[in-house]
């Protein structure tokens, strides 16, 4: 499933075009993706301005001058693909370009300024709604989340609070949505290679001297990925249609069996099972 930095890599490469955008025409093509479309979709978003485009955790929030907000997920296989007259690239640098299927094209917006968006969807896990701005924190998709990894939110002090006398293992904690919000198993494997932290260790046992480097270690390696254009896996595909290529500088995801690269470590990355999910690790420089 894409996580934060492909959620991110998507809402740049559609803010040229659907930020301020006012939306002449909709047009869905099925009555549901992964839920069923609310009533009056079309109609509630045809003659709409997107005043603004955010992300909340892996949601895309297109803000409507009409006082609703678009919600969009892109499940395990959504993706958009973008016409538009004079637009020059997309944010980040993808590789291994993929044809969409048009059976699967389930969704096209179309703008006043003679853009066209289309959302496809192969396995239709994705989905789209719209919800009040007015009490958006309060909405059932977003009621509990914790703080943005990028925001101010996430803090030394915030992660001491949720870790203190856990007996979970910090990935486990770090992939509760209402701890941190959008991250994903990829990066949090990443990140606590790059802090030295074991994911098998009790979260309460994590010395207080690692949560500020931890913090540190989540934005960059987040940043990091925003910036390559994501790590995709199989079918997730940037708003070009294409690939990105942050899975060539995973230190540990993927790697079993290989050495680990942090300098002077000599272990080597091992794979176990934690709640469904492949964890990649070194046992020797993470305790």
């Amino acid at each position: 499933m894409p996580e934060l930095p492909e959620v991110e890599t998507v809402r740049r490469g559609l803010q040229p075009v659907l930020e301020g955008a006012r939306l002449t025409r909709v047009e869905q093509r099925r009555p549901d993706l992964r839920f069923p479309f609310p009533d009056g979709f079309v109609q509630r978003l045809t003659g709409a301005r997107i005043e603004r485009l955010e992300r909340r955790a892996k949601y895309l929030l297109g803000h409507l001058d009409r006082g609703d907000v678009l919600v969009m997920h892109l499940g395990m296989t959504g993706r958009f693909e973008i016409e538009a007259p004079g637009l020059a690239g997309r944010p980040g640098d993808f590789v291994q370009a993929v044809a969409a299927d048009p059976k699967h094209a389930h969704v096209l917006f179309e703008t006043e300024a003679g853009a066209s968006v289309t959302y496809y969807d192969p396995r239709r896990f994705g989905f789209m709604g719209l919800a009040p701005a007015d009490g958006l924190e309060t909405h059932p998709w977003f009621a509990g989340m914790g703080p943005e990894p990028l925001g101010p939110g996430l803090t030394a002090a915030h992660l001491a609070q949720a870790f203190t006398g856990r007996k979970q293992g910090p990935k486990t904690l770090l992939l509760d949505q209402r701890i941190v919000a959008g991250l994903g198993n990829i990066y949090v494997c990443e990140a606590l290679h790059r802090s030295g932290i074991s994911p098998l260790r009790p979260a309460g046992a994590i010395a207080a001297s690692k949560y500020p480097l931890l913090v540190e270690v989540i934005r960059a390696v987040l940043g990091e990925a925003i910036e390559a254009g994501g790590s995709t896996l199989r079918d997730f595909a940037a708003t070009d249609g294409a690939l990105g290529y942050f899975q060539h500088s995973f230190r540990v995801y993927g790697r079993e069996g290989e050495g680990c690269p942090t300098a002077g470590c000599g272990g080597v990355i091992e794979r176990e099972v934690q709640a469904g999910r492949s964890t990649f690790f070194c046992r020797q420089c993470q305790v």
